[in-house]
């Protein structure tokens, strides 16, 4: 078995028996120093569809090819450019050439990302087996999404039901994630193929368990009963092509990637589970410990442990059969201490004072196929904290849990009434502590219009933090019983920028920007709301001063007018990416977060694009004295 941490299993024993004590008893240690720690990775790789040309798929019509790049007309209808290259799967659209496009591998179940492009008014769709589809769709700005929009489940057919009912069971989505038209927008899709039995009788239907759009889920355990309206084949097969629509119009995809999976899973046999009784703060010498029980289990089910206040430790040792060989991906989180140990090899030994904390641990080994001993032991530190996660990816297998489901039939109060935050008719500013790229920012103040479209802005460092529409802000977290998390949740979907210092003195043109922490002079002055009832946030740096004013402007856009006076020549950085291109009508597309920066042309200043330690930077060189800069950002 291959690992990245190996110890003979004695010496994990010695780990688990001797890292403490109690407290009226001194301990002895055994400090072990790992060779190497596990390797954090988080899944397994993906297989990937090659895109330098067309031999991923099956033989097609003309209005398919590879090309290097793709750009959507922001204005015209299904209109898309592009130029040579690889790495991008295009349609045409063209009215003589219009077929579909299959992959050359056949799919069961699988879990599949890519990234599509539609133009304005453009429409196609991804059809898993060839026969259910999820709709692709220009849906910017809908309001109220139907199954027909970008990421629902299309309807059936059947014309037999008769008039004004032959179409159903379509599914839209929870909520409209979609970005404007020439963005690139990423999905995430887990289907579930029919199953069948020995005769070839179907005994439970295809279904969709996830479909995420730009980061939000949107569809959810969504079963179909059989192939959607417009599909390439009426019947229902265990495997089949993906196809991609190619009749509806112009659109661009790339970074396809897929894992396909089995109904495989480790079996247990030969569980023994002891439970100890005791308070301690690290696993230590099992034999010197109470045993409370010692029985044969037929799972490992730490329920009662969990919705318990008790302190415990508990272990479970026993057999378990690997289905496949292969490389696998075992995840282990836990409130509290723990160890896993797989054929007598340490996988995690999780022994460290981590407070509250809820601990995560990713580790990948190679096992055979056949039986291994395994042990499991979890330290329940804390009475109201009893979490412990085992989760396992494997070859063909579906990430999916070791453990038994917690079920907790004790009555619970009734969860409270979400405290939402909502402006009805005037501007809201909130101060509030949001999260952003993983960071709590606590200086942040969030603002809401009437017209849905709503920001956040660090007062720390005077930049913009998101923006997103819809709803503004749920302060459950923040407000409700204790408050625990002490954080605002904006709207699913949003786009967020750089968030770093906005504003720098620069030595030269490809001088590094200042990073977060560095001391550049800046210095908050605090915000004032003008006659519009909008606020402008006030910020000096040395001797500039900098006046920030956004005007939400509908559909997703939010304009902004920045106001320099400065004492000497000052960089503003607009955006930060991993790459921004220039398109005409001084727009700019920032594709790590993918939204469009749209520079008014009454700026005297004109942005330039520049790439330092590898990122792109949308930057304006503003020289000495009251400068105005005035730009849009859409999404």
């Amino acid at each position: 078995m291959k690992h990245t941490t190996t110890l003979n299993y004695c010496i994990a024993l010695i780990i688990c028996c001797l890292t403490s004590c109690k407290k009226d008893v001194k301990a002895t240690e055994t400090l072990v120093v790992p060779e190497e720690e596990p390797k954090q990775i988080e899944f397994l790789p993906f297989t990937e569809v090659d895109l330098k040309d067309l031999s991923s798929f099956k033989p097609t019509t003309a209005n398919w090819q590879i090309t290097g790049h793709a750009v959507a007309d922001r204005v015209k209808e299904r209109t898309l450019s592009f130029s040579e290259g690889t790495g991008i799967l295009v349609n045409m659209g063209d009215k003589d050439a219009n077929g579909h496009i299959f992959t050359a591998f056949e799919h069961g179940d699988i879990e599949i990302e890519m990234d599509v492009m539609m133009p304005v008014k453009s429409n196609s769709g991804l059809y898993f087996q060839s026969r259910y589809e999820v709709q692709l769709l220009d849906s910017w700005g809908v309001e109220e999404p139907q199954y027909l929009d970008i990421g629902g489940i299309y309807q059936r057919r059947d014309d037999a039901r008769g008039k004004g009912k032959e179409g159903f069971e379509g599914h839209a989505p929870k909520t409209n994630a979609a970005k404007a038209p020439g963005l690139w927008q990423h999905f995430k899709i887990i289907f579930h193929a029919p199953k069948f039995d020995d005769a070839g009788n179907k005994i439970k239907n295809a279904w969709f368990e996830e479909v995420w759009l730009n980061g939000v889920l949107i569809q959810a355990n969504v079963e179909v009963s059989g192939p959607t309206e417009a599909a390439a084949f009426e019947d229902e097969k265990p495997r089949g092509s993906l196809m991609i629509q190619g009749d509806h119009g112009p659109v661009a995809i790339k970074n396809i990637k897929y894992k396909l999976y089995e109904d495989k899973k480790f079996s247990f046999s030969n569980i023994v589970n002891k439970e100890f009784e005791g308070n301690y703060q690290a696993l230590i010498n099992m034999d010197s410990l109470k045993m409370v029980s010692e029985k044969n289990v037929d799972n490992i089910d730490i329920s009662e442990l969990a919705l318990s206040n008790s302190r415990k430790i508990v272990s479970y040792s026993g057999t378990m059969e690997v289905p496949t060989s292969g490389d696998y991906l075992i995840k282990m989180g836990l409130n509290g201490g723990g160890l896993l140990l797989i054929n007598n090899d340490t996988i995690f030994n999780l022994n460290e004072d981590y407070g509250y904390a809820f601990q995560q641990r990713f580790a990948e080994l190679t096992l055979e196929k056949g039986s291994v001993p395994f042990t499991l032991v979890y330290n329940k530190k804390f009475p109201w904290r009893g979490e412990l996660e085992l989760k396992v990816e494997g070859p063909q297998i579906q990430s999916y849990s070791l453990l038994e489901p917690i079920v907790d039939t004790r009555p619970r109060r009734p969860q409270p009434e979400r405290i939402l935050i909502e402006p009805k008719e005037d501007i809201i500013a909130q101060r509030t502590f949001i999260m952003h790229k993983d960071i709590k920012k606590v200086f942040s103040i969030s603002v809401g219009s009437p017209i849905g479209i709503h920001y956040a802005f660090d007062l720390s460092r005077g930049s913009l933090l998101m923006a997103w529409d819809g709803q503004f802000l749920d302060a459950t977290p923040m407000w409700d019983s204790r408050g625990e998390s002490q954080l605002v949740e904006p709207n699913e979907f949003h786009v967020a920028s750089h968030g770093g210092f906005e504003f720098a003195y620069l030595e030269s043109d490809d001088s590094n920007w200042p990073n977060m922490d560095d001391d550049i002079g800046f210095k908050q002055l605090g915000y004032e709301f003008n006659q519009e009832g909008i606020p402008m946030f006030l910020s000096q740096i040395n001797g500039t001063t900098v006046t920030n004013t956004f005007k939400p402007s509908g559909q997703r856009k939010i304009g902004r007018q920045i106001v320099v006076n400065a004492d000497k020549t000052i960089w503003h950085k607009l955006a930060e990416g991993e790459s921004i291109e220039a398109l005409p009508n001084n727009t700019y597309i920032v594709n790590d977060e993918s939204y469009y920066v749209e520079v008014s042309g009454s700026n005297k200043l004109k942005p330039v694009i520049r790439n330092v330690n590898g990122v792109d930077e949308l930057v304006v060189k503003i020289p000495s004295g009251k400068q105005t800069i005035n730009y849009s950002i859409i999404w």
